[in-house]
Formats: structure tokens, sequence, C-alpha cells
């Protein structure tokens, strides 16, 4: 089958950074289901692991984890799906990838693409989707209030991948008061499309800007990217017995300026339940599932912002170099081989 992989951990500028390669079709085993990829979609973690992880000497490591796509076959203990489901999913972070013509992932982790989307846009949504429906209401318990402090949530990066999903579902599944960060015209349109309150930009000290709202200290803070340098501020800004969620991998991460006000930190990594295959790690497949529900009745949106064309390691190369930027709005897709 055609894939595409690296041998040698490397800058995306270099020739062997990502390169075509043919691999033997896997089969699936115990509650594995074999998919067909149609379209996959480039998240940061995929820039992380190729600049980082060496795979073993003269293996090729294939990377990818948004996939949309139909199930070829099944292994001998799956049961909620059968050939010919059309499926859309994020894997497991330690397995070979979606970069590839087919691909081998735990039934427990996917859900039923939504019929109103084609591939290419159901591709856009499973790692990031998943991070914010586990961030905002597995780890920040959004629905439960913070006594005193303002009902509303600031989003860090509403115009990147997991932000732009976040502020759909905190808008649409909460009364929670939306305020989402953006510092340049186009992604700041984009926030408010997807149906932010407020935008406040991240280029300035978020403190004063959110202050400026006059609505009061929020009650969440989640932050998707720069976490270390906007810790300070959200410090100040944050209500008392706040909660405070992050996703990125800030070098050094000193909580202790959270003590006076009781804040609660909690970190997402919606690998967590694949890595330790916790007994609820169908809760993936459900949030999925439930996520199919919203785009077809028409509450939540794709966050699709790009699409650059068939899955090949030059199109890669320009997905990876452009999130390497941290300029990208919403989620770059490949479709096809």
């Amino acid at each position: 089958m055609r894939a595409v992989g690296y041998q040698i951990p490397a800058p995306i500028t270099d020739e062997a950074s990502l390169v075509d390669i043919d691999l033997p079709k896997p089969e699936p085993k115990a509650r594995q289901l074999l998919v067909e990829v149609k379209a996959i979609s480039v998240n940061p973690v995929d820039t992380k692991i190729r600049k980082g992880v060496k795979p073993e000497a003269g293996s090729w490591r294939v990377l990818g984890w948004d996939a949309a796509g139909r199930v070829v076959a099944t292994g001998p203990d799956a049961s909620l799906f059968k050939p010919g489901d059309d499926v859309f999913y994020s894997g497991a972070l330690p397995l070979q990838g979606t970069n590839a013509e087919f691909h081998l992932v735990d039934e427990r982790l996917v859900g039923r693409k939504p019929n109103s989307l084609d591939y290419a846009p159901a591709a856009a949504l499973p790692l990031t989707a998943i991070t914010a429906f586990e961030a905002l209401f597995d780890r920040l318990d959004v629905k439960k209030p913070v006594p005193g402090a303002t009902n509303a949530i600031l989003i860090i990066g509403g115009a990147g991948g997991v932000g732009s999903i976040a502020v759909q579902l905190a808008r649409q599944l909460t009364d929670l008061t939306v305020i989402a960060t953006a510092s340049r015209l186009e992604t700041s349109d984009w926030v408010l499309g997807l149906g932010a309150h407020h935008v406040i930009d991240h280029s300035k000290p978020l403190a004063a800007e959110v202050a400026a709202l006059g609505i009061g200290a929020p009650a969440f803070v989640f932050s998707t990217t720069n976490t270390d340098k906007h810790l300070a501020e959200i410090v100040e800004l944050i209500a008392p017995q706040g909660r405070f969620g992050l996703i990125d991998d800030p070098q050094t991460l000193d909580i202790n300026p959270f003590k006076r006000k009781s804040v609660s930190v909690h970190w997402e990594l919606m690998f967590t339940r694949s890595l330790y295959e916790t007994p609820d790690m169908a809760a993936q497949g459900a949030h999925l599932n439930e996520l199919a529900r919203l785009v077809d009745a028409g509450t939540i949106r794709t966050t699709l912002g790009e699409t650059f064309g068939p899955i090949n390691a030059a199109n890669l190369k320009r997905a990876h170099a452009l999130i390497e930027t941290g300029k990208a709005k919403g989620k770059i897709v490949l479709e096809g081989f």
C-alpha cells in the first residue's frame, strides 16, 4: 500500500523528513478495524513527533491520526462496525498512522462519519473535537459553575484546530459567554463566525483585554497554545476558584501563582485513554457519534480551513510547514492518493 513516512527525525525542509513509500497492507486483529483511508488532516502532534521521535533502525514511521474512510475488514472480536461502514476517528499515539492507504484502529475509538459531510470535511474533526469535548466537559467540567465567577470561558488560540471546535461546543452546548483570542482580522472573523461572543487580541496583555470587556473575571480558561507566554496574565484574569486547562507543551509550567486563587489546573491529552486502554476508552467513539449527530443537525460545522490535495509527501510537507508557523486557520486536510 502507498504511504508517507520517515526514518530520521528532521526539519521539514530536509528531503528525508517525509518520503513516499510502499508498505504491506495490514490485517486487523482483536477489536481492530481495517479502514481504507479517504482523507486525513494534519495536527501539531504530527510535526512534534516527526521532529523528535526516531523509529527503530531500518523501519519507517508513518504519521497521522485523523482520518475519514471506509471499513474494509474487521478483527474477530469487533462488533460495532462492519465492512462498508463510513467512519471517522483519531487513532492511538504509538501505532502506525493514517498517512497510508489502509489503517488499523481499535473500534472503540471510532465514530460513524456524519452523513452530511464528505470525507475531507469529516477528517478535519476527530482529534480536535475529542480534545475539545474532553477538555471542556471531562477536565474543566464547565457545566458546574464557579461561585462568584462570571459564567464565561476564555479560549486562547480560538482560530486553531482545537480552538475552532471548542468555541462551537462551548457556544452550542453550554450557556457560557465565549471569549476567544485572535490577532489578525482574518482569524478574528473566523472565530466570530464560529460563535464567539467576544474576540480579544492575544498579542496584547490578556488580563487588560478581558477587563476591557466589562463582564468580570471568567470562571474558565482553556489554553491551546503559547501557555508559557500567557501564564502570568491567566493567573491575573481568572476568577478565584476558577478552572484552567491546557493542551500544549510548555518547557516548564510553574503553577504556584494559582495557589492564592485556589485555581485548579487540568491537562488534556486525547491519547491518554488509548495509551492506557482505560475502562472508559469507548468514550471517544461516543464523543464522535455525538459530534456526528450535532453536525448532521446543523449545530456544529466542520473546521476545515484548507485542502492541500492528495496524500503524498510533497503535500504533507507543505502542511507541516504551515502548521509550524503557528498561522494555520482551522484544519489542513488532504484527500485521496
